[in-house]
Parts: C-alpha cells; structure tokens; sequence
C-alpha cells in the first residue's frame, strides 16, 4: 500500500433510499447507470432536446474528480529564485547563488496549512524561470547548485515528506514555459526534456494527488514557441500517478477565468465539447479519456442548456478558483502589511467554494524559507470564522413537509453521500421546514449529491412572516416572503442575505435536469 493512500479515501458509499422509490423510479436509475459512461457522455444526431438534457443531468465526477472537490480549499506554495529576487516572474538568468533558505521549514508551511482547514498542497517545482526545486539530474539550474545544505537540499522532498506527517495531499506545479532551457523553442527536444522532470517528480516522492500546469508560452532562444505535448504529459500522469487530478491546463480542472477568488454566480460542472474532441471521447471510449475542452472556458455561461443542445458530447469538467493570500504569488516584503484579512478571506470563500469550484489560496514563503507572521495569524482567524459559522445548523431537528420528495431526513444528516430524490420524473418541489421556534439567520448552504449529477438550475428561499402569533390549534398565520433565490447549485452553495428571524421556511426548487438530489441543507449565522 503507497504510504500516503490513507488521506484518500473518495470511495463513500452512495445511498440512494431504494427501499422508499417506486418500481418505476428503481427501474430508472438501473437505466441511468447503464446509459451513463461516468464523467462524459456521447449524443446522438437522433438525441431529442429532452435526451440532451436527461443525459446531462446524469453525467458524474470520477473518483479523482469527486475527491479533489470534497477537498474544498487547497493552497498553493509559491516559492522560489523569484523570493530572493523580489520579482514575480523571472527570466531565467537569475544568480541561482542567492538561493539560501536558511531557516526552510516545510513542516511549518504545511501546519499552518493544514489549521487553517486546507487539504491538500502544491509546491511551485519549477517556475517559469526554470529553476528546480529539486535536485534535477536534467538540468543544473537547480537547488543542487546553490548553497542551500551545500547543495544537498530538496524542497520537493521536504514538502511531500511534511504532507505525509500531517495527513493531507500533496501536489506539484511544473512550469511548460522554461525561460533559462538551451531548448525550449525546439517542441521535440523540449518535450522531452519536459516528461523527463515531470517524471523525476512523479516517482522520487510517494503519492502525488495532484500535477498543476497553466498554459504559459513564450519565445525560446530559436525565437520559436515550443507546441507543448500535453497529450503525452497526460498518459505519463495517467500511468505514475493514475489518482492525481490534473489541472488547469488539464482533462480533470478547469481554471475559474480569473485570479481573484470569485467564482460564476451560475457554474456548471457539466460542459459541452465540439465534434473534435468528441472523436477522442468514441477512441477512449470505456477507458481512461484524457481530453480538455477547447474553447473560451471564461465565458459567463458554460454549461446551460442553450450550449448543451449544440454539443457533440458533455463531460464533467469543473472549475477551481484561485487568489493569492497577498498581492503577489511570490513573497515580497513590502506586502507584509498588505495580507488578505479574515473578513477578505471569508468573502473568498463564499464566492469560490460557496459557487460550486474548490478555492486554491496561494500562500508564498519568505526567503528565509517560513510563512509570514501575518499570514499565519489572518489564516488562524479566517478558519475560527468558518468553524463557528458553521458549528450550528439553525435547521437542525426541522419538520421537514414535502408532498413529493423520498428521503427528507438525508437532507439534515450532515452527510453529502445521502440525498433527498423527488418522486416519479418531478423536477421541481417545495420543501417546508418547521423550525422548531423562531431562528436568526443569515446565510443558506445547499448541496447536490453529485455522484448522481449536477441537476438544479433555479431555486427560491422563503420564509414566513408571521402577522401575528398562530393561536393554539390554529393554522399558521402569515405570508411567505423571499429571502434569497440562485441558479446553480453543485458541490456546494453559500449564499448571505441580510439577517432574517422565522420559525418557518421553505425552499422551491422551481427547475431541475431531471430529479434533483439535495444530499444537505443548512441555515447558520456568521459568526462576528
């Protein structure tokens, strides 16, 4: 067993109340699991606009895909020749000499991570200056050329070694841009020189959970752009590291569109893809596909049924939403005063996890080789905040009342493996909750169970204004007024509002793909 498989564990059992469906409804998710090939699905030139649609609403996650979202938040490390240089990008020629963390603690950058709720990292191994993390034996613009342990030293090493103490996934970015490579420009050799570290970095340092590029290219010394073979880059991941996701220029992740931490108030996991792309989906066909969507992935709509109906085939493809702790990705002095606050941070993260993407938070070491202070402290707070927001679920122990769905209790288990399900082909409902006394809240969290599909696409929050108290025995008085209505749903759903005092709510899904599957629902106060 690989040392470090024990933080994994995606495999949670589906349970779907057969014993409350219907024949019919049994019959038809027996009929859903042998339509549906996992992440993809192929259409037909004879599939109706209904068939488009049911099959979208029952394209899933894979395992990986399904385990890199439960994660949530991940962090990246940015660190680097680019810390010593006090530069964001460097060009290549950088005096490697300089390079001395003398204090490097990656133990240290892992447990504040790992306080702070974040579930997995990734270490910058090569930026695009070309300088390694790692003992390269393909290049000698590495830390084994500098003074850093006389040359002895491993960053990758030390990172991946600390994730493995403190129980949490590790990943690696490499950069396809090479600005100091003698060949870069030349796509052959280049290629290859590129699968040869990648290697390096797939088979010295256990279980990787994740392989992070970006679509950076420039000019190599011929004054040629070098054609990155992804492709190949993709098999070799798939056969080293056949449980890492690969992102954002990757077949698993997509990147959100900006580096801001906001997310689409409306985001798809389920993507349409062009007859191209759909021949490699009939080539891979029951096997491992490897294909990314091509196309403006930063458009507002992705995935509504007006793209879909023009589709060739749909995968599962979805979106994460990165932002840097700081101004810069690396760590620059003059920024210790400028670290993002709890409140910022918390903002964040209803804008990304709370819209259906996992937030990738850059959190960049100083050239002594620590975490700032500051960054430390904001991170502590920051997690303090979620922690006591969430702690109390204003719905729990609710009368649930819904005329047509199966399952309410799953919707207050605290399990997102569990599901509420509609009966017979309903695709809209209206769930009432009893409050058990009157609640202030101002925040709602919904999530789909997504290994049945992303499916709803409009719903309302209400809840009852009260004209005056219902007498003993008496039919509860009042109107039903909106709090806070959405689109898209997803993994995970956060929405504020101002604060609102009710004993009674209830949430109208008013238009889904197929049955919805609501595996929780929740009602909290932020914590000031």
């Amino acid at each position: 067993m690989n040392r470090r498989s024990k933080i994994i564990n995606v495999n949670k059992k589906i349970i779907i109340p057969l014993l409350f469906l219907p024949m019919a409804d049994i019959a038809q998710i027996q009929r859903n699991k042998e339509q549906v090939n996992g992440n993809y699905v192929t259409i037909g030139s004879s599939d109706s606009e209904a068939d488009i649609i049911w099959k979208a609403a029952h394209v899933v996650p894979s395992p990986r895909q399904l385990r890199w979202q439960e994660l949530e938040v991940t962090a990246f490390f940015h660190f680097g020749i680019n810390t010593f240089t006090n530069h964001e990008w460097g060009d290549g020629k950088e005096d490697i000499s300089q390079f001395n963390p003398e204090k490097l603690d990656a133990r240290q950058w892992v447990r504040i991570a790992k306080e702070a709720g974040i579930k997995q990292v990734i270490i910058t191994a090569k930026h695009h200056d070309g300088f390694c993390l790692w003992p390269s034996q393909y290049t000698e613009h590495s830390v084994k050329n500098t003074p850093w342990k006389n040359g002895k030293g491993d960053v990758v090493k030390e990172v991946s070694e600390a994730c493995w103490e403190y129980g949490i996934g590790f990943g690696v970015y490499l950069s396809p841009w090479d600005r100091h490579s003698s060949l870069y420009g030349d796509s052959e050799k280049y290629n290859a020189y590129f699968e040869n570290q990648l290697t390096e970095l797939l088979t010295h340092y256990g279980r990787v959970d994740e392989v992070w590029f970006d679509g950076a290219n420039g000019e190599g010394p011929n004054g040629k752009k070098p054609v990155y073979d992804f492709d190949a880059w993709y098999v070799l991941i798939r056969k080293l590291q056949p449980g890492a996701t690969i992102a954002i220029m990757g077949p698993d992740v997509r990147w959100v569109g900006t580096e801001s931490g906001v997310g689409r108030l409306t985001e798809w996991s389920v993507l349409p893809v062009d007859a191209k792309l759909q021949e490699k989906i009939a080539a891979g066909s029951q096997k491992d596909v490897t294909f990314v969507p091509q196309g403006d992935m930063m458009k507002d709509d992705l995935g509504s049924r007006a793209r879909l109906l023009a589709a060739k085939g749909l995968i599962w493809y979805p979106a994460e939403t990165d932002v840097s702790i700081r101004p810069g990705w690396f760590h620059h002095p003059e920024e210790d005063d400028k670290v993002k606050t709890p409140d910022d941070l918390l903002t964040i993260y209803f804008s990304s996890v709370g819209r259906n993407s996992v937030l990738l938070l850059n959190i960049p070491p100083d050239k002594s080789g620590l975490i700032g202070k500051n960054d430390e402290a904001h991170l502590k707070a920051w997690k303090k905040r979620i922690d006591e927001t969430f702690a109390v679920n204003m719905a729990k122990g609710a009368v649930i009342r819904c005329s047509n769905g199966l399952n309410t209790p799953a919707l207050l288990d605290g399990k997102d493996y569990t599901h509420f399900i509609t009966r017979g082909k309903d695709t809209a409902t209206l769930i009432e909750f009893g409050l058990n006394g009157k609640k202030t809240f101002d925040l709602l969290l919904l999530q789909e169970d997504i290994r049945t599909g992303q499916r709803i696409e409009r719903f309302v929050l209400e809840y009852r204004e009260e004209v005056e108290p219902a007498k003993h025995g008496e039919k509860e008085g009042g109107t039903w007024k909106t709090i806070v209505e959405g689109t898209t749903v997803g993994y995970k759903r956060l929405l504020q509002f101002p604060a609102v005092v009710a004993g009674s709510v209830r949430l109208r899904i008013e238009s889904s793909r197929s049955n919805p599957t609501l595996s929780e629902f929740g009602l909290y106060k932020l914590a000031e």
